[in-house]
């Protein structure tokens, strides 16, 4: 089961963008909780507590206590400062506990492929369903030892109970590569010959205007 934090949430009273400036100089998020089955509900939440609830987890999940009210809530967007990026609004999806949902979850390759060659990463994030209160923080695929030419699939990964993914099992996540080298551009002996003969010139004329300079 998900670890759910616990967070006290304000129905807000004032909407638009001088409220929502008051509230974040007042330590608050704004944030809306979407729902299929009810209005949506626009809350302010406190501001360090949203930040450490999004700190390390693309698909945090918060047991929302709205002034009285529990509500189980995923979190689907943040918008932060382009400068700053503190958080100026988040977008929550109401769940409950039995709901399966659809969210991306991040891809991390373990280990190393042999000396001398490269990872290339196709897929960065992958789409699963899962229960709103298992969501994996992340999917891990072994690269381990593996040499030029080989491939790592969609089949190889190992998902929880209980999750799945619509990707096909051919679909490649993983393949390791031998860098290319940047050849060195070819130096025409015409040319350098021609370089050269100009640095000579130049360097005769700077003789010679020195030599002008100094009477």
């Amino acid at each position: 089961m998900a670890d759910i934090t616990r967070m006290s949430a304000v129905v807000r009273k004032e909407f638009g963008k001088g409220a929502s400036r008051r509230a974040r100089r007042a330590g608050l998020v704004p944030a809306v909780v979407y729902s299929s089955g009810a209005d949506t509900l626009h809350v302010d939440l406190p501001g360090h507590e949203a930040f450490l609830l999004v700190k390390d987890n693309l698909n945090a999940l918060v047991n929302l206590d709205i002034e009285g009210d529990e509500q189980l809530a995923l979190v689907k967007d943040i918008q932060r400062h382009p400068v700053r990026r503190d958080i100026l609004h988040l977008d929550l999806l109401a769940v409950k506990r039995g709901e399966k949902v659809e969210v991306e979850v991040p891809l991390v390759l373990v280990g190393e492929s042999e000396p001398g060659t490269v990872i290339n990463q196709e897929y960065y994030t992958i789409l699963v369903s899962a229960p709103a209160i298992a969501i994996p923080e992340s999917l891990e695929l072994s690269v381990e030892g593996l040499g030029e030419g080989e491939v790592v699939y969609a089949s190889a990964l190992k998902l929880p109970e209980d999750v799945t993914t619509d990707l096909e099992d051919d679909t490649v996540l993983a393949s390791i590569v031998i860098p290319e080298e940047i050849p060195e551009t070819p130096v025409d002996d015409e040319d350098a010959e021609g370089a050269e003969g100009a640095e000579g010139e130049e360097g005769s004329e700077a003789e010679g205007d020195s030599d002008g300079s100094d009477e």
